[in-house]
């Protein structure tokens, strides 16, 4: 069976556009789930859904953020399912689909290694490459004269809504949320966003 899961972080976000790539994909069932990718213990579709699972039957996602926000998190996973010869497949990624290497031992294993341990080096690459942007535009501005910094508006000592929106914006990235979703949920900028978790990184080192 062909088992396609759409999940979201919140239930205020849209799973139509995850449910008709598996559609179009042929799932013949698809689960769905609004649930924070904090862990799959608290997953109750994920987990109802891989209890019924069985060899031969076929995973399909979006995108390997479906999984979690944990890098070892979804390591494990991937590797249970492989175990129990459940087939993955990642739909904006094609050469994650597991079928292809069937008849290759071991080389199913081999190019998702490589591949996750590649997202995770992007992953890095972009945060790194986004703070250094944003120090030499900071850099450029200041010599320009046009940077004259500013006072924060979400930050811990904020009142009324803005410290609500601060709350909110902490808890979501405790629960490994990706910026991403954090600013479709709370409607800040993802730059205020990276600054509030830079500035809990610094307090909690």
């Amino acid at each position: 069976m062909i088992i396609g899961y759409a999940r979201v972080s919140s239930k205020k976000q849209n799973l139509a556009r995850q449910i008709k790539e598996l559609e179009a994909f042929g799932c013949d069932r698809i689960i769905k789930e609004k649930e924070s990718g904090k862990n799959f213990k608290e997953r109750t579709a994920y987990n109802e859904m891989r209890s019924k699972m069985r060899f031969g039957d076929v995973l399909v996602v979006h995108d390997l953020s479906r999984f979690g926000r944990n890098k070892q998190e979804i390591r494990d996973e991937w590797k249970a399912l492989m175990d129990e010869d459940i087939d993955i497949v990642v739909l904006n990624m094609p050469i994650l689909d597991t079928r292809k290497y069937r008849e290759l031992e071991g080389m199913g294993q081999l190019v998702s290694d490589l591949v996750l341990t590649l997202l995770s080096w992007m992953v890095d690459e972009e945060r790194e490459r986004i703070k250094v942007a944003q120090k030499e535009g900071i850099e450029i501005a200041k010599k320009e004269g046009k940077f004259r910094g500013g006072k924060k508006k979400y930050h811990a000592g904020a009142t009324g809504k803005d410290k609500v929106i601060y709350d909110r914006v902490v808890q979501l990235l405790e629960e490994k949320n990706s910026v991403m979703d954090i600013h479709r949920e709370v409607g800040i900028s993802r730059n205020t966003i990276y600054d509030i978790k830079r500035n809990i990184e610094v307090i909690e080192k």
